[in-house]
Formats: C-alpha cells, structure tokens, sequence
C-alpha cells in the first residue's frame, strides 16, 4: 500500500494529493442510498405502560417496551440552521464573544445567584474518561453538553470545572502520564445527531493545575475531536485525532499532531474534506507506531450519510510523518464501510481490536490482531450482531483490558464482555443506563470506570457488577414543568432519560415517571396526580396516580398530522379544564386523552426535499390569560398565527418577522393585545433580531432585541408584576431587561455558558427555573419590581374606577373595596399570577358609585390559596368600573388610571 506523505506545514492545513491512492475505483463512488430521519406516528392507544422509577432500568431504545426507538435527532442543529441549512461560524463565535463579555459585567455587578436544583442522581450523556494514572481516587470526565466535571474521591461526588470555557461540549478528555497535573479536552462531540453537533467545538484546551484553571491551545477549526494521546514517553509531543465539522465539508480534520506541547500543531493525516479521524490508539512500548481510524461522514439538512469508502485503519510507524491504509484481514475499503472504533492492551500491545458499523449503523465486525496491526482476524461475534442496534455511529467503541488481552469490552446500546479473546461474549450492561460511549480502567485495572447517555458507572469487580458513581450534575433537558399545588415539585423531559420528576425540593431523588428521550410535561392546575408526558414525535400520554402509570392520550388527533421532535403542549391559564396541544394544526381538550382540532393547518409543511431540516409543524402555544379566546401558535418554518375566537377564525401575523424557527410566542399577562415571540437561526450578514413585541395582535412588531448577544433564543419570560421587566433563556444562558427590552444584561450569576431550553415561574415565591441543555435545573429568586407603590393608610376613594383590597399584605380574608361613576354591577375575578383564574364573584354596588365585598382567600372549590401575589380584575355590566393596584400596609387603594387589574398579597 502506498504510503501517505506527511504534512510539512504546522499551521495551515493541507491536502493530501495521494490521500485516495490503493481504495482504487471505489474513492470515487459514494452509495446513492441515504437513511432518511424517521418520524414515525405511532401511538400506544389504550394501553397502559408501567415504568420504573429508579435511576436505573431507564427505557431501552429496542421495542420490547413498546415505544420507538430512541435513535439521535438533529433537532437542535435543525432549529438552529433553518432556512440556510447551515449555522455561520463566525456569526456563533461572535455571540459567545459577546456572551462572555456580558458574563464578566455581571460578575463583576455582584447580585442575585443562581442555585442548583438538580438532578444528581439521573446523569446524562458522558463522552470521554481519563481516570489519573496513579490515584485512584480522581477522575476526569467529558460530557456532551455540560463540560468536564472531576472526581476527587473516587467518584463519591462529582464537580463540574470547564463552566467558563465558550463552550461545553467536549469530544474528548485526557491526561499526561508523565506530568497527571496536567489534562486535555478536546471539544465538539463526535457521536452525531445529539444536540451537541449543532456547533461544534472550539478546539483542545490545557490545565497544568489539575482542571482548575483551562487555555485554548489551539485547533478551533477542527469542528470535533475523537481522541487525545500524550506520547508516554514525551509530553511535549500529542496527537489529536479530529473527526472535523459535521454539517460541511471542511479541511481541518484528520490527524493533527504537536512537538512542544501544543504551541503549534501540524496535520500529519488528512483523507479528505468529509472524512476525519474518529479514533486513535498508540503503542505505550513503539510509541511511533499509531492506528487512526477514518470515518467518512456527512449530515445535511433531510438525511445523514455516516459512512462511506473512506472509512479505513491507517497506521503509521514513524510517529506520524506517513500512514498506509492497514488490510491484513480488515475488511477491504467500500461503500458499505461506517465508524470503526480501535484499542490496544497495554501491557500485550501487539493485541489490538477493532470495531466497525457499516454505513447504516448496524454491527459489521469485531476483529482482533496480535502482531501490533499487521493482521487480523474477525472473532466469533455472533452474539455482538445487534450491538449498535441500527446506529452504530452513536457508539464505535471497544476497550481490551490494560493488563488482560483476553478482556474485550465492546460499547453499543448493550454492553458486551469477552474474557476469551472474543470466542464468547456476555451482557455485563446490569443495571447501567443504555447508549455506552465511554470506558477507561484506574490505576492497577482494579477499577473500571464507564460513561453512557445515563451518566458514569463504577465496577470494582472486572465489569460484572455496576454502580451509579455520585452526584452527577448534567442531565440534559428540552422542557421544565412545575405543579402549581406543589412548589417544591419540579419535573422536566430530558434527552435520553425519559420524563423526570422530583416532588421534595430536594436535587437527589428524581425519579423517571415516562420512558423515550422525554419532552413537555404537564400538571393539572388543581390536581398534582394529573400529568401529560410524552415522548419523541408528540407521543403523549396521560397518568391519574402521579406518574405510577400512564396510557395513551392521543384520541382525536389525526395519524397523518406532522408532529415535531418536541412537540408542544400548553395548558389554558384561565380554565384548568382546557389543554392545548399541537401537531401541524392546533388541537383542543377538555378531557384527559381525547382531543378536537382547533385550527387548519397553521405552517407552511410539509417541507420534503425544501428547507429540508423542518417539517411545518407547531413547536410553541400560548395562550393569553387576559383573555383566553386569545391564542397564539408559532413553527418550525417561521408561521405565527393568532385567533381572537378561540380558534375559529385565524391570522398568519409573521410578515414582519425574520423567517426563522420560532421558539416561543408568550402572550403579555395584563394585556390581551401584546405578545412576545423569540427566534432562533442565523443570519450570515449581520446581526437577527431575535426578540419581538406586538400590541396590537400581531398587525406589526418591533424587535425589543437590544444589545442582546446574537444567539438563538429560546423562551421568552414577561413578568407578571412588572410589565417591562422580561427574562429570555438562550443558547448562552438567560439575560434579562428592566426596561422592556431597550438594554440587557445578564441574570444572575452562577448560571454556566450553557444552553437553557425553557423557562417556569413559581408566582409564590417568585423564583424563574430554568432547563438547561448538560446541566440540569437551576433557579433563580427575583427581585421584586422596584415600582410597586406602598400605601400605608387608607385614602378616600377618588375618580372613577379605583379598586383596593385591605388589608394588604393579608394572611386572612381581605375586603376587596372599589369606585365607580355610578350605580352597576359585574364580577370580581381573582387570578393566580400565571393568569389561571381562581375565582369569579359577582358583585354590584349602588349610586354612590362605591362598591365592597370580601374574598375569603380561597379558590373556586373552597380551598386556601397558598401564599402569593394574586390579580384582581373588576369587569362591570352595567355602569363604570375600572381597577388600581394596592400592594402594601394595611389598607390601600388607587386612583383611576385606566388599569384593567388590581393585586393583593397572600401570606401563610
């Protein structure tokens, strides 16, 4: 075989002109085939599905649990390239820029901090381990999207110490054996189709203090990073196996390899602009001999194509100044090639494996050498046949044992072990979580340390028996919901694991209630035993026992409607009898599983082969609580449409709005007339406005973006006690504005540079949660607005329309007082700050125009209210009466301003 000439630049990037010299014709032919995404409709029906609730025994991805398959979505990439089909770098970078200056401001400002809330015993996708090479007790760990979090004591608890880095998703972890102080990330996942390829990386970080402390060393544009080697035997010199960009075609990847310790690097392998290196073993005793794997691979906007006849074993025996594609038994180079994953047994290292999926992900060999690489033989590996399932490339993994070469550990959606050099195999996964990415041993092999899309696991005794290893601070969440009966329950849909829930305010015991990768749940308003929880595709369903069980709650609702990957669902803040739910159309309950259409068709879809990464579905409701005939919808392709008939007749309302994935329409809590909408997507010229306020339903907008950074965002927050005061949750974290969006500045501190997917209010308290994408839950208590009046005694009544309620604060009944212009009479309505109405009395008052009457503090089913600010609103029938506010002292009213709602705290 020929050998590739090694690459004399250390800066730019090269091409190899003989890159394809001995793969013969086949260099030339790619397969005309493509895997197209699934989105499959099915439905349980009836049934009911029992689900444990435990950190282990999450849902398979097979069938036998009656859900789909969990395969990958490209969801995130897809809200964020839609219309372009592409996300511009440099627009990105920019953003994080701006982003993690915005940060140090804030930081600097001191203020309200945000707190975590967990979970700690639910993981989430880990993609890399680098146990320390002679204590036991430290670990570092690489997750997709949360950073690298360290174990200091043996995997009790574990700290996440990458969070101002500008960004957190890591490819790769690593450290030097002869200096362990010393640790590699390498960033940009390389599993793809997870939310963490939506950008990439930004290259290989340093610390030389053990991970407190990170420096970028270079390699932005390599896209993703597969492996990090430290030569045993010089520290200076490392090589990087850099699987590149997975959207496009791009240059920088292959190998890349360092002589001063990554001062500069120079690209010692290189195939072609859509293969890169995924995987990278080097001999601990011939340390200039090296194994890369290639892996041709290409996501575009409809389909993926994860293979193809450049995927190869190339091998070098000078340290990487020239490779040769290595036979010997290898399955030849074709079409039909996929991810190969490699290893080596340290102390035998003429033993070496090698893994391979074929293009479309199902297992296509496991082959074993034991003359360092020079040839091979395929093992008895019937057992491992549906080891990757049919997605092999969201695993590629296998591990020989550091001092055994006759223990072999292959990583799919089940986890294999051979102890006979692979003549037979078991599942030794237990109770681990499924989706194995990850697996590296302690000093002495006594300890065997493995990751999968549930988090990390220990083994003491060879892999036979696993642990959950301590607090794990990274699930990756789509959606939060919280119980307004309940304010210390918490419950979010986490990729990969299910619907989670925890009801005691406490970050360690959440529990899986629903299987799937799980999106929007939600609770009744009046009854925490009532939840909705769904999974991929708008698959819902319904429990009457708090999550024991559920059954199927998609009655009505058409098979041939396109549905979202996260398919929205909303709940009417003013009946909490009426549920929203949405597919391409919106959808009406008043029930528990049955729905009526509500809407035609309210996107532009089916989008087939156009605009390709979307489908015209509904991926926002909302819902006014001023009025709830008021409903707005946004899509994946851009279209908002508002009813002011609860849904009998509609307006697309976008015209002037960027067309780009909209992620949020909130509708203002006091005025019926305005909403908010958010948009994610790029635009390549120049900045998008992303944030945009109408109040006058939707017939014009007006960005009320600011000095916002120029990232996604994702969920918009219009508080209910101050109408200029708005919160938005974006792709680096949350910003807030006190001034109705004209400037913006961070909230809070304490809140990684992280993606945060939604957002919850607990009027109560006034605490904002948010979801975050790799780091689970966070909280946050707001300030109270710093324009509320105080009153402290009661004034005479004067001009029309003044409404007051004393006393004010109240832990009792309170005497809600008003005035009018005449006699008339109407109801007096009490709403719960999330715009859900409470109460309705009716209510009448004489010539004097002054009108009372005493609202005991309970709800319409004569329960107490808990503590919290309530609105109060005075419709008249006959006559003149308008509202005021009155938040303070013991007694309190207003004069007429036109206001359409008065408050009154409530404390227990």
């Amino acid at each position: 075989m020929t050998a590739l000439a090694p690459n004399s630049g250390r800066s730019t990037p090269r091409r190899f002109r003989t890159a394809r010299i001995g793969l013969g014709g086949l260099a030339s032919v790619l397969a005309l085939g493509v895997f197209l995404w699934s989105t499959s409709t099915e439905e349980p029906g009836n049934a009911t599905v029992q689900f444990h609730q435990a950190n282990t025994g999450h849902t398979s991805k097979t069938r036998d649990d009656g859900l789909p398959p969990k395969a990958p979505n490209p969801y995130f990439f897809a809200e964020r390239a839609y219309p372009l089909g592409e996300i511009p770098l440099e627009r990105w970078r920019a953003g994080v820029a701006q982003a993690r200056q915005m940060k140090d401001e804030v930081q600097h400002r001191g203020g309200a901090a945000w707190a975590f809330r967990g979970p700690t015993n639910i993981g989430g996708r880990i993609t890399d381990l680098a146990p320390h090479p002679t204590d036991a007790n430290i670990v570092f760990a690489g997750t997709a999207e949360g950073g690298v979090v360290r174990t200091t004591n043996g995997g009790a608890s574990w700290e996440p110490i990458f969070d101002d880095q500008p960004t957190l998703t890591i490819g790769a972890v690593a450290i030097d054996p002869n200096q362990p102080t010393t640790v590699y990330a390498g960033t940009g996942e390389v599993n793809p189709g997870g939310g963490g390829v939506a950008y990439g990386g930004l290259g290989v970080f340093r610390s030389t203090d053990s991970g407190d402390h990170w420096e970028s060393i270079g390699l932005e544009e390599t896209g993703s990073i597969g492996r990090i080697l430290v030569d045993p035997t010089d520290s200076n010199r490392i090589f990087v196996a850099a699987t590149g960009r997975l959207w496009s075609r791009s240059t920088e990847r292959g190998v890349y390899r360092s002589t001063d310790g990554g001062a500069s690097w120079e690209q010692v392998l290189f195939v072609a602009d859509d293969a890169g290196a995924v995987d990278l073993i080097q001999r601990p005793d011939q340390p200039n001999v090296l194994l890369a794997a290639i892996w041709q691979r290409l996501r575009q906007p409809e389909v993926y194509d994860y293979g193809g006849p450049l995927c190869a074993v190339y091998r070098s025996t000078d340290g990487g100044d020239n490779w040769s594609v290595v036979g010997g038994g290898l399955p030849a180079p074709n079409s039909n090639d996929g991810r190969i994953g490699l290893s080596l047994c340290k102390g035998s290292p003429n033993v070496m494996h090698a893994v391979y999926a074929d293009r479309t992900g199902y297992f296509d060999g496991l082959y074993r050498s034991t003359d360092g690489g020079v040839s091979w033989t395929r093992t008895n590996d019937g057992a491992l046949s549906d080891v990757f399932s049919s997605y092999g490339w969201w695993f590629g993994n296998v591990r020989t044992h550091p001092t055994d070469p006759q223990r072999i550990f292959v990583l799919g959606l089940p986890f294999y072990r051979s102890t006979n050099g692979g003549t037979s195999w078991s599942n030794v996964g237990g109770s681990m979580h499924v989706d194995h990415h990850a697996l590296e041993f302690g000093p002495g092999a006594t300890t065997i340390w493995a990751g999968n899309d549930g988090g990390i696991y220990r083994s003491t005794n060879g892999g036979s028996v696993w642990s959950f290893s301590g607090t794990q601070p990274f699930t990756q969440f789509y959606r939060i919901a919280l119980d307004a009966n309940n304010a210390d329950a918490l419950l979010g849909g986490a990729q990969d694991n299910g619907t989670l829930g925890s009801w005691s305010g406490f970050d360690d015991d959440f529990v899986s209630i629903f299987g799937g990768d799980g999106f929007g749940p939600l609770v009744h308003p009046t009854s925490s035993l009532r939840i909705w929880a769904q999974y991929q595709y708008g698959n819902l369903n319904y429990s009457s026992n708090g999550g024991s069980s559920f059954t199927g709650a998609t009655g009505g609702i058409s098979g041939s409607d396109r549905r979202n990957w996260n398919s929205p669902i909303e709940q009417d803040p003013t009946d909490p009898n009426t549920r929203y739910y949405g597919t391409n159309r919106l959808y009406r309950s008043t029930g528990n599983t049955s729905w009526a259409a509500a809407s035609p068709d309210l996107t532009g879809g089916p989008h087939l082969g156009n605009s390709g990464q979307v489908m015209g579905t509904l991926t926002t409701i909302g819902v006014s609580p001023v009025d709830s005939d008021v409903i707005w919808t946004g899509s994946d392709d851009g279209y908002v449409n508002v009813t002011t008939n609860g849904g009998g007749n509609w307006s697309r309302v976008d015209g002037a709005l960027d067309d780009r994935w909209i992620t949020s329409v909130r509708p203002d809590p006091i005025d019926r007339e305005t909403a908010y909408v958010t948009l994610s997507g790029f635009r390549w010229d120049e900045p998008l406005p992303r944030l945009h306020r109408t109040t006058d339903l939707g017939a014009s907008w007006t960005s009320v973006s600011g000095n916002l950074p120029d990232v996604p965002l994702n969920d918009v927050f219009v508080d209910p006690e101050a109408a200029t005061h708005l919160v938005v949750a974006s792709d680096f974290g949350v910003y807030e504005s006190v001034d109705g969006g004209t400037n913006w500045s961070v909230l809070g501190s304490g809140l990684p540079n992280i993606v945060v997917t939604d957002l919850a209010y607990e009027p109560s308290s006034r605490r904002l949660f948010a979801a975050t994408y790799g780091r689970s839950f966070f909280e946050i208590t707001l300030a109270q607005p710093a324009s509320t009046p105080e009153v402290e005694t009661p004034q005479a009544f004067v001009g029309l329309g003044a409404l007051g309620s004393r006393p004010n604060p109240t832990s009792g009944p309170a005497t809600i007082e008003w005035s009018a212009a005449a006699a008339g009479s109407g109801d007096l309505e009490v709403y719960a700050v999330s715009g859900r109405r409470i109460r309705s009395m009716p209510v009448s008052w004489d010539a004097s125009g002054r009108g009372s009457t005493q609202w005991d503090g309970r709800d319409q089913h004569g329960d107490l209210v808990p503590s919290g600010v309530y609105q109060l609103r005075l419709s008249s029938t006959g006559g003149d009466a308008t509202s005021g506010t009155a938040t303070g002292g013991d007694a309190a009213s207003g004069t007429a301003t036109g206001a359409t709602s008065g408050s009154v705290i409530v404390r227990r």
